[in-house]
């Protein structure tokens, strides 16, 4: 069966060009011809790739595709979020997200099939680790994403940041999301800048210096808790990799030394996380680190022991770490009626759809935002 190019490094083309018998002194004018058929104009078949011989096509065609993995499903919400779920050809199936948002959109990507980490609030977390995804299958996602939107050679893009926020713990997965990430970030292809792709991570503590090292993308830290009881219950890896050891590694993180802010990305749970004692806490735990805090209202699946911060609460929370000196924005859901929200991924295609409970509980936080209008 021929192989698919889609997704590939340049490393990986330059290795499957020698092994077709490119001679070393073409290796890089014909690898460079690829990785722009493939990651400018988004060819979906090598005969499109005009400026090279019939000849070279042939052998080409012979050997590889331009083939994406399959689109099991594509939902797309009441505010415009999409979602994919994409098959493998191994069968195993993923979640990806673009949520569009005035001049910018935002692509969320999975770096594996399920989770290991088991965070009790993440719908994604009860769907047990099958595998990593390959850095290809990992940039196929944007692929794909850039297909849907018809954004290929568009003059205006759709897709404007990236976020390794999807199914999966990115520092489990950490080469693959390396290669994956600088086949996005490279200006002569899919050309998004570091500055606009976030990994973000619930405490993988002695990758995260790494990252810094060999990703250079912006941090983002799933916090959610302001001491080791409470964050061992809710983000268990904490039990291994403590409060303390993990903001150490954030305040050595190379990117904050170029004045780079951390992202600590807080899910507000009502009377388990969100008391304003918990704000100030907060506060001091971060002191010295810069920083911002996002504040992420619980998004709410079927089986779930949690319920959402009533939105009186949420507003005290941001008012107290705004006034402690911190940037706090509370991120509307987004997607909610598709199952894409944060906390919400989970790719099992038989998952039972919202009931009526969750759906009076969307309505019900809507309605006390718009009221506080």
């Amino acid at each position: 069966m021929n192989k698919s190019l889609v997704g590939l490094n340049k490393k990986e083309l330059n290795s499957l060009l020698t092994s077709m018998g490119v001679s070393e002194k073409q290796l890089n004018m014909r690898t460079n011809q690829l990785w722009n058929w493939i990651y400018v104009r988004g060819a979906k078949s090598i005969s499109e790739m005009t400026n090279l011989s019939k000849e070279f096509r042939k052998e080409l065609n012979e050997q590889f595709n331009l083939t994406r993995p399959e689109i099991s499903k594509n939902e797309i919400s009441s505010d415009g979020t999409q979602k994919w779920l994409i098959k493998f050809p191994d069968g195993s199936e993923i979640e990806t997200v673009f949520i569009p948002d005035g001049d910018r959109g935002t692509l969320c990507v999975s770096s594996q099939v399920g989770c290991t980490l088991n965070c009790t609030f993440c719908h994604t977390g009860t769907q047990k680790l099958v595998r990593n995804l390959s850095s290809q299958e990992i940039v196929s996602q944007m692929v794909i994403a850039k297909d849907s939107l018809s954004e290929w050679n568009k003059t205006k893009r759709d897709i404007t940041n990236i976020v390794m926020m999807g199914m999966g713990e990115p520092l489990y997965n950490f080469e693959n999301v390396r290669d994956g990430i600088n086949v996005f970030a490279d200006d002569a292809g899919l050309s998004v800048s570091k500055r606009r792709i976030t990994l973000s991570t619930s405490g993988i503590v002695p990758k995260i210096e790494d990252a810094g090292n060999e990703i250079g993308s912006m941090l983002a830290i799933s916090l959610h808790a302001t001491n080791n009881d409470l964050r061992n219950e809710l983000v268990p890896i904490n039990k291994k990799y403590p409060i303390e050891e993990l903001l150490d590694a954030c305040k050595n993180y190379p990117r904050v030394k170029n004045s780079k802010r951390i992202t600590f990305e807080y899910v507000m749970l009502k009377d388990v996380n969100d008391s304003e004692a918990q704000a100030r806490d907060l506060i001091k735990l971060i002191s010295g680190i810069p920083s911002k805090i996002n504040l992420i209202p619980f998004n709410p699946w079927p089986g779930t022991i949690y319920e959402c911060s009533d939105w009186d609460q949420i507003e005290k929370f941001s008012d107290i770490i705004n006034r402690g000196g911190y940037a706090s924005p509370i991120r509307m859901p987004r997607g909610r009626d598709i199952s894409a929200a944060c906390g919400q991924l989970k790719s099992d295609t038989k998952k039972e759809k919202a009931s009526i409970k969750y759906k009076k509980e969307l309505a019900k936080l809507e309605s006390e935002r718009i009221g506080r209008l």
